[in-house]
C-alpha cells in the first residue's frame, strides 16, 4: 500500500477574511451573534481559532472586512486621482470601488439587521464609519491645504457619509439595480448642493443594466 504523507494543518487554501465573513454572518443570522463563538466560527471554514485571530482582533470584527477593504481602497483611488473638482473626484473613487449588484441585497440586509439590533456591533460601526469618513475629509484637507479637523474636510467627510448611507438603505429597500446607481445619484445631488435641478425624482432605471 501506497504511503500516503498526513494531512496538513493551518490555513486550508481559499481561507480569507471574507470567507470567514460570509461563514460568521451565516451563524450569526442562523443562531445568533452571542450564541456564536469564535470556536465555531474557524470550525466551520476550518482554521484554527488562531488563524481566525490573524484576520480579526475580536468577533465583533468579523463583519467588517469588506467595508475595510473599501476604505483601503478609496484612500487609494483618491491618492492617485488627476485634477478633479474636489467632489467629482470623491464621487469617483466611491464609485469606482463598490461592488455591490442587486443580487447582494439580501447578505447586505442580513448584515444591516444584526450590526442595528446587536450592540456590541453597533459599538463597533462607529470606529469603520469614522475611518471612512476619514478617508474623505484627509483627501480634502489635502486639496484643500488644511487640517485634516478644520471645518470643511470634516464636513465633506461627514456629509458624504450620510450621501452614501442614505443611498445604501434606499438601494436596499428597492434592490432594483446595482448600488452605484443610487451612490451616483446621491453623490451628484451633494456636488450640486442639492440644487432644485437635483432633488427631483429617484434615478431612473429604465435604462439602466447591472452589471
Amino acid at each position: 500500500m501506497t504511503e500516503t504523507s498526513p494531512a496538513r494543518r493551518g490555513r486550508p487554501r481559499g481561507t480569507s477574511a471574507r470567507t470567514l465573513e460570509l461563514i460568521a454572518l451565516r451563524l450569526f443570522t442562523d443562531q445568533g451573534f452571542h450564541e456564536t463563538t469564535v470556536d465555531q466560527i474557524a470550525a466551520a471554514a476550518g482554521v484554527s481559532r488562531r488563524t481566525f485571530f490573524r484576520y480579526f482582533d475580536a468577533k465583533s470584527e468579523v463583519l467588517w472586512s469588506e467595508f475595510d477593504s473599501e476604505v483601503t481602497a478609496i484612500r487609494a483611488m483618491l491618492a492617485e486621482t488627476p485634477d478633479l473638482p474636489v467632489m467629482e473626484a470623491v464621487r469617483q473613487a466611491i464609485i469606482a470601488v463598490n461592488h455591490y449588484r442587486a443580487a447582494d441585497v439580501d447578505e447586505l440586509r442580513m448584515r444591516m439587521y444584526l450590526i442595528s439590533t446587536v450592540p456590541e456591533l453597533a459599538a463597533s460601526a462607529t470606529v469603520h464609519y469614522d475611518a471612512w469618513e476619514r478617508a474623505i475629509a484627509e483627501y480634502v484637507a489635502r486639496r484643500a491645504d488644511q487640517p485634516a479637523d478644520s471645518l470643511y474636510p470634516l464636513a465633506a467627510g461627514r456629509a458624504t457619509l450620510a450621501a452614501c448611507r442614505a443611498a445604501y438603505e434606499r438601494w436596499s429597500a428597492r434592490a432594483d439595480a446595482d448600488l452605484t446607481v443610487y451612490l451616483d445619484a446621491a453623490l451628484r445631488g451633494l456636488a450640486a448642493g442639492f440644487g432644485d435641478s437635483t432633488i427631483g425624482a429617484e434615478p431612473d432605471l429604465s435604462g439602466s443594466t447591472t452589471r
